[in-house]
């Protein structure tokens, strides 16, 4: 029996009597994405739900592939039932194993009219105690299948991200081939392509994420697909080959990759991390929209995605940490001035001394810092316009803080019954009620105390596979933690539903959507200098929507006029985190300032249903040319969207930069921001081939608005 599920994006599931249910097709648009082998040994390896139990194990093949489980091909499909939540339809399918009375449903989600499907596994023990191991969330075999005899490992690009702290979003693409995996002369080369993180910052090392296109020249050349991993924790992927088919497996944690490991009692059950993918016959940047879209509609709603309000903070290229009422009080009035609408406390306004590192946790105003109270500065704010903000770190305690002693051992993380630290910090763990009632007694203190509409909410330590304390593996303990904090964040703003959340973690360092879909903001970098930002802001709609992406605009004396105007023009097309010495400022910069966030105040509100595009490809970190557009909704009256440019270090003044996306359009291109460069740029548009020719003086640049 084939079961037809979805619309935008259109899966074929095989649910057979007796035998495992099996993804049989994914097409997009009439073209087929992934097919399923006709070769009965194939289906063996991949079922639509692969398991790994301690006692039962792979029994189809050898290796470090997460296929061929011997307990996924022995399932027997039992039922399905299409469960519908408003416009969202889940298609739960279930299975049962015979020889360990295991339950499993397999759950894929569609949102209408968005080309992607969320998938999550259901497991629950029988009679029987289990102890799991690996559960994929979603398994796609034959994907992006090719005709005749061309040879899949060179067809087919695999892109990867990695993340390095303070050199976000590095995108790249290579084959299959260049990436270790090729053809042989046996039905598989036991190899895979392989990618995981394992700890507390899901994005550490590497974005939770992928993608897979076609090289230009095939059949369908256009096809891809991308996905995410939805977890603020450990995670892993794997591509593979299979009888000359490619697969993609998609998990939250494991035994063989983090550390996890789950016992069930009879009558328990266990459900896995949600990963998502996304597809297109559109290429990357198709796939990247429908996942743009897909996040969207799966995140908290909040009054913040729609207005985007222009906010300060004084950390960076700022006070750096050391705040007192004498600093910030310039800060307040310079911020005013300039337009900004929350006004934000960073790190160090609870500490007396400049050694707040090893002693958070108390979340005290210092009477040193402030002789006349945190208050006078929130107060200062407030009056000038500006709704006030606070920095924590909530999920660390420090050795020296009084909360170290006070809290129960049981609060924070442990192994082998000894507390963790790391870099003079406890993890507190969100499992156990002391660590939230802390937790909540000290925000609804301060957001009560000092009226405050914003938190953010920093990360600063690794703490590794987990904690063991009341858990079958660290890997399990790490797992429940992160379902917690999430808990506790949704706890937080249905008691405060106006305060705004932003997720930062040394920057990107946890850059996924489970935070990204609670939380309101997330922090993109932690780079200092301005020069190297239009890497990381470029990349950035690869992993976070604009509407949510803050990215740092830090102005201080020392910068040229032309320098100042560089660094702001890069923060226009997310969320303008201001700061830098506003309260320093030449006449000449606090212009460019003002000039800056005018034309902020005119395009946020459409940031919100834009799509990007890359017109010179995802960026390399040094390219001296580098482009992101942003194409608005086309069912509004709203421009055809955004260009900005970055010009470098480069000998060349003029670049021309392919815009497809706008089809047939007639459109007329104008400078937005920096006005002078309207006269100083050259800015030509090109119907006939549809391209737009920009040029720039080097360490420039310049956002262009295109018209219908």
């Amino acid at each position: 029996m084939i079961i037809t599920f979805g619309d935008a994006l259109e899966l074929d599931l095989c649910c057979t009597e007796g035998e495992p249910a099996r993804l049989a097709a994914l097409r997009i648009d009439g073209s087929t994405l992934a097919a399923e082998s006709s070769d009965a040994e194939t289906r063996k390896l991949l079922p639509l739900s692969h398991i790994e139990l301690a006692g039962h194990a792979r029994d189809f093949i050898n290796g470090k592939r997460h296929i061929g489980g011997g307990l996924s091909a022995r399932l027997r499909y039992i039922s399905h039932e299409i469960v519908r939540l408003g416009d969202v339809q889940v298609l739960e399918i279930t299975s049962h194993d015979p020889v360990t009375d295991l339950t499993v449903v397999a759950c894929l989600e569609q949102q209408p009219d968005i080309a992607a499907v969320r998938g999550w596994t259901r497991i629950a023990a029988g009679s029987q105690e289990i102890v799991l191991l690996h559960v994929t969330s979603l398994l796609i075999p034959g994907i992006l299948p090719l005709d005749g005899d061309d040879l899949w490992e060179n067809r087919l690009t695999a892109w990867t991200a990695a993340n390095p702290w303070c050199g976000e979003n590095r995108w790249s693409g290579a084959t299959l081939a260049e990436r270790g995996l090729t053809t042989t002369d046996k039905p598989d080369a036991r190899n895979r392509l392989a990618f995981s993180s394992t700890g507390s910052w899901s994005s550490s090392e590497h974005l939770p994420m992928g993608a897979l296109t076609e090289s230009a020249g095939t059949a369908d050349a256009s096809r891809a697909v991308v996905w995410q991993i939805e977890h603020n924790g450990s995670w892993a992927w794997e591509i593979g080959d299979t009888y000359d088919a490619v697969y993609l497996g998609l998990s939250g944690p494991c035994d063989a990759e983090n550390q996890w490991s789950k016992t069930l009692a009879p009558g328990k059950s266990f459900t896995t991390v949600p990963v998502t993918l996304a597809a297109s016959g559109a290429g990357l940047e198709g796939a990247v929209a429908e996942l743009t879209r897909h996040r969207r509609r799966t995140r908290r709603p909040h009054a913040d995605h729609e207005r985007l309000p222009i906010i300060f903070n004084d950390y960076m290229n700022c006070l750096s940490g050391d705040p007192s009422t004498e600093r910030l009080l310039p800060l307040v009035e310079a911020a005013a001035k300039a337009g900004a609408e929350y006004f934000v406390i960073d790190a160090g306004w609870y500490d007396d001394t400049d050694g707040w590192w090893d002693s958070v946790g108390e979340w005290q105003p210092s009477t040193v810092r402030f002789p006349g109270g945190l208050k006078e500065v929130t107060d200062l704010a407030r009056e000038r316009g500006m709704i006030p903000g606070l920095w924590l770190e909530p999920e660390v305690v420090g050795v020296r803080s009084s909360m170290a002693r006070s809290l129960p051992d049981e609060a924070f993380f442990q192994r082998a019954g000894r507390r963790l630290t790391e870099r003079g910090r406890h993890q507190l763990d969100l499992r156990h009620p002391a660590a939230r009632e802390h937790l909540d007694a000290t925000i609804d203190r301060l957001v009560t105390e000092f009226g405050l509409g914003y938190v953010k909410f920093d990360y600063n330590i690794e703490i590794g596979p987990g904690t063991d304390h009341a858990a079958d593996s660290a890997g399990d303990g790490l797992l429940g933690h992160n379902r917690a904090y999430l808990t506790w964040l949704d706890g937080v703003l249905d008691r405060h539903p106006g305060l705004v959340i932003e997720s930062c973690s040394s920057g990107g360092m946890r850059a996924d959507h489970a935070m990204l879909a609670t939380a309101q903001l997330h922090s993109v970098t932690d780079q200092t200098d301005f020069r190297l930002l239009p890497g990381i802001a470029a990349a950035a709609p690869m992993a976070v929507n604009p509407e949510q992406s803050a990215m740092w605009a830090y102005p201080v004396p020392e910068m040229t006029d032309g320098e100042t105007a560089f660094n702001l023009a890069g923060a226009l097309l997310g969320r303008i985190h201001l700061s830098g010495r506003l309260d320093l400022l030449r006449p000449e910069q606090e212009a460019l300032v003002a000039e800056a966030l005018t034309a902020y105040r005119d395009l946020r509100l459409r940031l919100a249903e834009s799509v990007p595009h890359w017109p010179l490809g995802l960026p390399k970190w040094r390219d001296p040319w580098t482009a992101l557009a942003l194409e608005a909704d086309a069912a509004t009256d709203a421009p055809a969207g955004y260009v900005l440019v970055w010009h470098r270090d480069d000998d060349r003044t003029e670049i021309e930069l392919p815009a497809p996306w706008i089809g047939d359009r007639p459109v007329h291109a104008e400078v937005v921001y920096p006005a002078a460069a309207a006269t100083e740029a050259g800015v030509r548009w090109n119907q006939d081939d549809r391209t737009l020719t920009v040029a720039l003086p080097r360490w420039s640049a310049v956002l262009l608005k295109l018209t219908a």
